[in-house]
C-alpha cells in the first residue's frame, strides 16, 4: 500500500526530472516529511564539480512555480532544494557511481555475518559494487549492503 507521502514524492520525482534535465542536475532523493517547523518536501540535487547556491536558487523557484500550478500538496509546507552533503549514506547504485574512485565505508550483512570494511568503488554495474578493499577486489550485492558511507579525510 503506497502512502500518502509516497505519492507525494513520487509526483514530485515526475515532475522535477525534467527541470533538473534540464540544468544537467540529478535527482538523488525527494523527502517529504513533518518536522519541528511543519511539513518539509527537500530535493536533493547532484551536479558533476559540486551544487551552487545559485543551482539551488534557480531549482527552488522552477519547482515552486510547478508545484503552485500542479496542486501536488494539500497542506502548507516548505520547500528545501540542496546538496547530498559529504556524510549522506549511499545507498542506490547511482550513489555508488557518483563516488567511483573515492573511499567508502560498507556494512555488509551475508551468511558470515556483519562485517565493516572500507574501500575505494571502483565499478559499480546494476546492483552490484566492486571495491579494492586491502588490495584485493571485491564484488558486492546492493542489497547485502546494510550501510555505506563516505569516508571524509582531511
Amino acid at each position: 500500500m503506497t502512502s500518502y507521502n509516497d505519492n507525494i514524492t513520487d509526483t514530485v520525482s515526475r515532475l522535477a526530472e525534467p527541470v533538473l534535465s534540464e540544468h544537467d542536475l540529478e535527482l538523488v532523493e525527494v523527502q517529504f516529511r513533518q518536522e519541528q517547523i511543519g511539513w518539509v518536501l527537500r530535493l536533493i540535487i547532484f551536479k558533476e564539480g559540486g551544487i551552487t547556491v545559485g543551482d539551488c536558487t534557480r531549482v527552488s523557484r522552477e519547482i515552486n512555480h510547478l508545484l503552485d500550478v500542479e496542486d501536488v500538496i494539500e497542506q502548507k509546507y516548505t520547500l528545501e532544494v540542496s546538496s547530498p552533503g559529504l556524510d549522506r549514506p549511499l545507498r542506490s547504485s547511482s550513489d555508488f557511481r557518483r563516488n567511483k574512485g573515492e573511499k567508502v565505508r560498507i556494512d555488509i550483512e551475508d551468511d558470515g555475518g556483519r562485517q565493516r570494511l572500507t574501500g575505494i568503488v571502483e565499478k559499480v554495474d546494476s546492483d552490484v559494487v566492486t571495491m579494492k578493499i586491502d588490495g584485493d577486489t571485491r564484488a558486492f550485492p546492493l542489497e547485502k549492503i546494510k550501510k555505506a558511507k563516505l569516508v571524509i579525510e582531511f
